[in-house]
């Protein structure tokens, strides 16, 4: 049986980071990692330049049932500080909309930057080991097809169930559970809506158009791109609000974000009162967009000129340009999800140290935890933070 100070289930980015810090505290630490290729969410993540932060990270950047327990890790281990690290590196990176920082070339030199840190820092890293039993007496033993560990600090960075292609399972949540420690539910985060009933074929004809807009669920709304698919609705905007949308709720779309519909409308009747409805609504949304509109709501009036409409017409019209409320079926789960909300309750956890209140030695870090962040970084950031947090105290 082998013995080490740390052990970590789970070399993803969380893992990876723990791993590092943990060993340069002069622990002995392993990292054991059931695929035989480790990070590859960090692999295809950014559409492979890897969105490894975010200029702005603030607490309400993220979903949890306890909104305050992400901000120790977060103060611990900031975005500036995974900054100077890439920069230590000299990766070169560049930001995009929103204060989103990418790779310039690659999501390999993130995890060629992290494996470096392990492998400096004396990591012993076991790729396709599968866990196959944990038992605690006083100390933990995890049982491997490669062999047996025992370990007085046992850290679960092993996600959460986005992408199962990418290996993920629920495996963080069943060691939880058999520590006794609270698991709240799970759902997909950060994924596309489907539809069922007529919308989807509107969606499957307008499937590859974007448009700006502004959604809205229950409280919380989202500016950002929107896109047409051929299952629904994606792009930024649709991820985003999706970690707040339960199921069988409505959103609502303005499809002229930051126009008076109705204002409008009505300084069109004035200015251009001789034009169809139709082609003076495509002066500002897609005509394809437009026609479905038409089709479904108003093939009354689309074809007549904007003069013969009462104004009390034009105020319906523009009710639903500046609020077109949908039912989404679902969302497409967890196969194209980025994230997993829900997982361990924060309340079974030190916020400061990422240690069980009630198992000594026993840490959960990354998104196995009930902490999720919006689209942008915020995962990674949350990723590094908890595992530095956890590296500095198991």
């Amino acid at each position: 049986m082998d013995q080490y100070d740390v052990v970590i289930i789970g070399a993803g980015a969380a893992g990876l980071m723990c791993a590092a810090t943990a060993a340069v505290r002069g622990r002995r630490v392993l990292l054991l990692d059931s695929s035989k290729k480790v990070g590859k969410k960090i692999l295809m993540s950014g559409g492979g330049r890897c969105n490894f932060t975010n200029l702005t990270v603030e607490p309400d950047n993220y979903v949890s049932a306890n909104p305050h327990f992400c901000k120790s890790a977060l103060k611990c281990f900031t975005q500036w500080d995974f900054i100077a690290l890439v920069e230590q590196y000299g990766i070169a990176y560049h930001e995009r909309e929103h204060g989103q920082l990418f790779c310039d070339e690659s999501a390999r030199d993130i995890l060629d930057m992290l494996l470096a840190e392990c492998d400096k820092a004396g990591v012993s890293l076991v790729k396709g080991c599968v866990v196959e039993s944990i038992s605690y007496s006083s100390s933990y033993q995890i049982n491997t097809a490669q062999g047996v560990y025992q370990t007085e600090s046992l850290v679960i960075a092993t996600g959460g169930l986005s992408i199962p292609t990418m290996g993920s399972s629920g495996f963080g949540y069943d060691v939880a559970r058999q520590f006794g420690l609270k698991v709240l539910p799970q759902r997909a985060g950060l994924v596309p809506f489907a539809f069922s009933d007529r919308i989807k074929g509107v969606t499957e004809r307008l499937s590859g158009i974007a448009i700006p807009v502004s959604m809205t669920s229950g409280e919380r709304t989202f500016s950002e791109q929107m896109l047409f698919t051929h299952r629904g609705l994606s792009g930024p905007v649709v991820l985003q609000i999706s970690n707040y949308w339960q199921p069988g709720e409505s959103v609502t779309i303005d499809l002229l974000p930051g126009v008076d519909a109705i204002a409008w409308l009505l300084s069109l009747k004035k200015v251009h009162p001789k034009g169809s409805l139709k082609n003076l609504l495509a002066k500002r949304l897609p005509k394809k967009l437009v026609l479905e509109l038409v089709t479904l709501y108003w093939a009354e009036w689309g074809e007549r000129i904007i003069a013969e409409l009462p104004d009390h017409q034009l105020n319906q019209i523009a009710r639903l340009l500046n609020g077109w409320v949908l039912r989404p079926a679902g969302t497409e789960g967890y196969r194209t999800a980025e994230v997993t909300l829900g997982g361990v309750d924060t309340d079974e956890l030190s916020s400061k140290t990422l240690e069980c209140k009630r198992q000594p030695g026993l840490y959960f870090i990354g998104e196995v935890i009930d902490v999720t962040g919006h689209l942008g970084g915020f995962n990674f950031q949350w990723a590094w933070s908890s595992g530095y947090a956890a590296g500095q105290y198991s």
